[in-house]
């Protein structure tokens, strides 16, 4: 018989998550006989993550085999894929610590995992780890292609590939597609219909090009019917997603900028010094951003998860719905040869002529039996090149910061993010910089540690 494809998950103990991934991949007939194999430091979410995909791969009439590891060079054995997906220190305490800390200051947030100083801290918390699994498959599964679904996903990327080359990585969000659905909804269009090209950074792409497919086979710009719709007050409609937002924030940069951001309104609202500003409540209600949303959605996810893992634990079997995560689809398309197209975050190389050849880049990659392959987008509009950078600054001096294990780059990241910088005047960002380093002591690598009284040199 064939050899069949070893999957690996570090951080299964989120059960739900897993369950996705793991559903995805058991539908594809060319994979229903891997072996998926489980590690978590948590015995107990993992022990809930190994009855869910083993009723999984039972209701879905699979042979697949499935194994649990808390040692993660065990399990990474002789993988040829390797998911991840953790967050060091969890929502409690180092999200509400990312949070809680800056709100002292006056620096409020909304999702805080990605660019900003929580963005910063979580990637100080965050790459080492990375880097120790990079460093178990060099040694135990060396051609093995890690799918990494981690935040803050452009700084993990870029420092994956800074320190480790020799990994084959692609970051995943699903932001790209996630949007499309959210337009096509808008727009009254089947999402099947609709053609489109993005590029930019995690969480800072931009439809290049977003059509709709006409009865005669050509396509129309859809970009004046979504200016029309806002304009007129019909867009953007009311989410079930996240009613807290309503999305006004992307809706009104697309009349700034003439193209739509993949990202949601409440990211996008703290990577730009534009929208949350001490004293403008009026901006706040104006466009609905959901200050402190990261920590509601963490607190009601964690129950609904709770409640969805224990739901499936007591199920004899598993009804599973196919995802729109591109994990399956990359495995697949390595696996069997046969090709697809995904969103995937990688180290640009040229990909946009007009960002740095190093930064971690967001384009639409060809996969198959030759792997991830980058496609070429050339320059982007100025106007976007010149906001991208401003967030590749803050992900660049971090890298650095990790790099060098320079704690100096830490405070200068800080310096350069633009909602931070629009609200705080340099010293308030090197003493919020201190007292977050002091906060997360325990979770940060040692060069980056500090008990609060001893200041940066350069201050």
């Amino acid at each position: 018989m064939a050899r069949q494809p070893k999957i690996t998950f570090i951080g299964a103990g989120s059960t739900v998550f897993m369950k996705n991934i793991v559903g995805d991949l058991l539908h594809r007939p060319a994979l229903q006989a891997a072996t998926i194999a489980l590690m978590d430091i948590n015995t107990e979410r993992l022990a809930e993550s190994e009855i869910v995909a083993g009723k999984i791969a039972r209701s879905l009439q699979t042979r697949a085999k499935v194994e649990t590891y808390t040692d993660q060079r065990r399990a990474l054995e002789g993988a040829d894929f390797v998911v991840v997906a953790f967050q060091i220190g969890g929502f409690e305490p180092c999200t509400v610590t990312d949070f809680e800390v800056p709100k002292v200051y006056g620096l409020r947030q909304t999702i805080a995992d990605t660019l900003g100083v929580g963005g910063i801290m979580r990637g100080l918390r965050t790459v080492p780890h990375l880097w120790s699994i990079c460093e178990d498959m060099l040694d135990v599964c060396p051609d093995a292609i890690m799918l990494q679904y981690v935040n803050p996903m452009a700084i993990n990327t870029w420092a994956i590939a800074e320190k480790y080359p020799a990994i084959k990585q692609v970051g995943l969000c699903h932001s790209v597609q996630g949007t499309a659905f959210e337009l096509a909804r808008d727009l009254d269009i089947p999402v099947d219909e609709i053609r489109y090209r993005a590029a930019g950074i995690n969480h800072m792409a931009f439809y290049l090009k977003f059509e709709h497919r006409q009865a005669d086979g050509s396509y129309a710009d859809l970009y004046p019917a979504l200016l029309r719709g806002y304009r007129e007050g019909r867009f953007p409609k009311p989410s079930h997603w996240n009613p807290r937002c309503p999305n006004k924030v992307r809706y009104e940069m697309l009349t700034r900028l003439g193209y739509f951001v993949t990202e949601s309104s409440e990211h996008f609202a703290e990577y730009t010094p534009y929208f949350i500003k001490d004293g403008r409540d009026d901006l706040i209600e104006k466009y609905g951003i959901p200050l402190d949303e990261y920590p509601k959605r963490c607190v009601e996810q964690i129950e609904r998860w709770k409640s969805q893992a224990q739901v499936f634990k007591d199920a004899e079997t598993i009804d599973v719905k196919p995802s729109h995560e591109y994990a399956s689809s990359i495995v697949n398309s390595v696996w069997t040869g046969e090709p697809s197209v995904i969103y995937g975050n990688v180290r640009n190389n040229g990909c946009i002529t007009s960002l740095p050849d190093n930064c971690a880049a967001e384009v639409p990659c060809l996969v198959d039996d030759n792997g991830i392959q980058p496609t070429f987008i050339g320059a982007l509009p100025p106007q976007l090149t010149a906001l991208i950078r401003t967030n590749i600054n803050v992900q660049e001096l971090t890298v650095q910061a990790l790099m060098t294990e320079n704690r100096e780059h830490i405070y200068h990241a800080a310096m350069m993010d633009p909602h931070t910088a629009a609200e705080l005047d340099l010293e308030q960002i090197w003493s919020l910089t201190d007292d977050l380093l002091a906060a997360h002591h325990d979770w940060l690598p040692h060069w980056a540690r500090t008990d609060g009284r001893e200041r940066s040199v350069a201050s």
